[in-house]
């Protein structure tokens, strides 16, 4: 029964990023040419439900949907790790067209190509598995 509450948010996911153009590689390239508004538009409203969620959680100790409590840790005051990790992930979103939502939408909408984007992004996250205990956390 959870496949089938997962399936229905990930087909309504992928709707919402093809209807509000967040996949469309062109809008990404707006956007990293500072030429257009559309794409912060979207994410400035991601982060600003974010914030409302995360709070919420916080302050009514919200649980899942197994009755599970959510635990929310508090973040390191280390910057330089978002920073490259940021970094990073900016560099393969210009890089791809896509950020890891986008990409199984992207597939879902006949693009195939994706399919290399989605094993490579598999494979960088194996590789941080890997290499983890060596970096600096």
């Amino acid at each position: 029964m959870k496949f089938l509450q997962y399936l229905i948010v990930g087909i309504l996911f992928g709707i919402i990023m093809t209807k509000s153009e967040a996949i469309s590689w062109f809008r990404i390239q707006e956007m990293f040419r500072f030429q257009s508004i559309h794409m912060y538009g979207i994410i400035g409203t991601a982060l600003a439900v974010g914030l409302v969620v995360t709070h919420a959680i916080k302050r009514f100790q919200l649980k899942t949907i197994d009755g599970d409590a959510i635990e929310i840790r508090d973040k390191n005051k280390s910057y330089f790790r978002y920073i490259l990790g940021g970094t990073l992930f900016g560099l393969g979103w210009a890089l791809s067209g896509a950020c890891p939502g986008p990409m199984y939408t992207l597939l879902g909408n006949g693009f195939s190509i994706f399919v290399v984007v989605i094993v490579s992004a598999i494979l960088g996250t194996f590789t941080y598995g890997v290499l983890r205990k060596y970096l600096p956390h």
